[in-house]
């Protein structure tokens, strides 16, 4: 169907002016039975939105990815280069931008037209990859496990554990603190005494091995006398001096990624630090549009934004890369990753199909659902895990495990009991049966943009589905139900058709089905 711009009633257009600023204000009628997704990842459990308050994309992410683009069930989307502020209301989506009137296109009449039109005007697949070892095998981070003290005994302490417990070996991520300080790419000696063999041997347990990484620069040391003396960093509001930036791990300097010298600086150390230590890529933390509010860059007049989508186009350069924070890179080859969430019911395994499928909806493809059990430490730090609720572990692995990827930090046998361990061992082993199904479908996303993880509303509109949070479809042929909640039972709503389960029992859809779920069960479904 060609799209066409509405620029018609139910929409009505308007400029005002605020605080001496030209303002576009759009806004836009919610048809009945119609309802809207995007913006913003983090904030995919409020979706499809009823009500939010005024939520400004340049300068909020709810620590992961955002876009300036919105998406309606009945074929509508909105986009903008650049970004701007939304609310929704009763009846109502307001649109505020500094930038441009943001028009809304009429794409066709479900969620996946407007998603796919959106996709090849703005966001078009690059028609490659991140690594497929993303897809096929679980992925290991030491960063629960060791936090700030990364080290090579514990490293390969724990990467052996991984093997001997029968665990299929992945990408490992050694994670924030291996470094000497912030700015520099080599290991502290005095707790890697030889860097290169602990590399060697966890390549050859089976694991490629990526580092932790950001863009900022401890003060006063060497790289920042260099960058400084080279106008590569950022300055502060008045420009005479690097700007001195507050983030979690204290105050530092920043590269200024909207410098293309910058850019070129910290690819090369980056290529430099992959060759000599024979590591595969990098985690790229950081990059939150918030860091970027009163700082000055090589473009004068860049965005909070601008930093970010510069941060995140450095990964481009290396097929094992992994991003939390970005903006705007739909269809591209980056692994991402949802926020660190809570061990928690409600704040933590309850999010992850919401914000995955919102993702999706971003297009953003090829992401990983946080760690398991979630990645927020302060769960952890301090706490008797031998008093954790075993079942949302469990849980939280099974969500994981016919996601495109999976990713273990807290050592499961460091949690659970033997029989526990078990469960989630075999929900890591199913992950890496479904690896040829879910590389596949990654392929397919690369070729046609489409989501993996794909919203239920999106495979079968019109079928009562925009509101539901709990399932999902893995590409086009199996519909994912796991337990996200306390207990061993739950109802699965089954689109018209006929479904198979994981069991081998065949179903009429159309219909509600009740499922016995022990703890040991993923309800799964294939589509006949």
């Amino acid at each position: 169907m060609k799209t066409k711009t509405i620029l018609l009633l139910p929409l009505l257009l308007l400029a005002v002016s605020l605080a001496g600023q030209q303002q576009h204000v759009t806004r836009v009628a919610i048809e009945p039975g119609e309802h809207w997704w995007g913006g913003a990842v983090g904030l995919g459990a409020r979706m499809p939105y009823e009500r939010l308050d005024e939520y400004d994309l340049a300068t909020r992410n709810n620590n992961n990815q955002t876009a300036p683009l919105l998406l309606s069930s009945k074929g509508r989307y909105a986009w903008s280069d650049a970004p701007f502020s939304f609310r929704v209301d009763t009846g109502i989506i307001e649109i505020r931008s500094r930038h441009e009137q943001v028009p809304v296109t009429r794409a066709g009449k479900t969620l996946r037209d407007a998603y796919r039109a959106a996709a090849a005007a703005h966001f078009p697949p690059s028609g490659t990859l991140p690594d497929t070892l993303f897809f096929t095998m679980p992925q290991y981070n030491t960063w629960i496990e060791l936090m700030y003290d990364q080290n090579q005994r514990d490293i390969l302490a724990y990467a052996r554990d991984i093997i001997a417990r029968g665990f299929p070996p992945g990408v490992l991520m050694i994670d924030d603190n291996w470094q000497k300080y912030y700015g520099n790419f080599d290991f502290k000696p005095e707790r890697f005494p030889d860097p290169r063999a602990m590399v060697d041997t966890l390549h050859a347990l089976g694991f490629k091995v990526m580092l932790w990484v950001c863009p900022f620069v401890s003060p006063d040391s060497p790289e920042y006398r260099q960058l400084a003396r080279r106008g590569l960093l950022l300055r502060n509001e008045r420009g005479n001096a690097p700007a001195v930036i507050s983030w979690w791990n204290g105050h530092s300097a920043c590269l200024d990624m909207t410098n293309p010298d910058a850019g070129a600086y910290l690819t090369g150390e980056l290529e430099r630090a992959r060759v000599a230590h024979g590591v595969d890529g990098f985690k790229f933390d950081a990059g939150d549009n918030s860091f970027y509010t009163r700082v000055r860059g090589h473009a004068g007049d860049a965005l909070p934004v601008d930093h970010t989508l510069a941060w995140a186009s450095v990964g481009l350069a290396f097929p094992f890369n992994e991003y939390r924070a970005c903006w705007k890179m739909g269809g591209a080859p980056l692994v991402q990753r949802l926020g660190d969430k809570n061990y928690s019911w409600r704040s933590g395994v309850q999010l992850l199909v919401p914000e995955m499928t919102a993702a999706g909806l971003l297009g953003h493809a090829y992401t990983c659902p946080d760690m398991i059990g979630g990645g927020q430490y302060t769960s952890f730090v301090g706490k008797d895990l031998s008093t954790l609720d075993q079942a949302l572990f469990i849980r939280s692995a099974q969500v994981h495990a016919l996601m495109p990827m999976m990713q273990f930090s807290v050592s499961p046998w460091r949690v659970l009991d033997s029989d526990n361990v078990e469960i989630v061992r075999r929900a890591a082993l199913l992950h890496r049966a479904f690896g040829p199904y879910i590389l596949a479908a990654a392929r397919d996303a690369a070729r046609t943009g489409e989501p993996i993880v794909r919203h239920m509303e999106y495979a079968f509109p019109g079928e009562g589905f925009a509101t539901c949070r709990d399932q999902f479809m893995l590409g086009d042929k199996y519909m994912i139900a796991p337990v996200v909640t306390p207990g061993t039972a739950r109802s699965v709503k089954l689109p018209r058709g006929r479904w198979r389960d994981e069991q081998g029992n065949t179903y009429r859809g159309g219909r509600v089905v009740n499922l016995d779920v022990p703890l040991d069960r993923l309800p799964y479904f294939e589509k006949l």
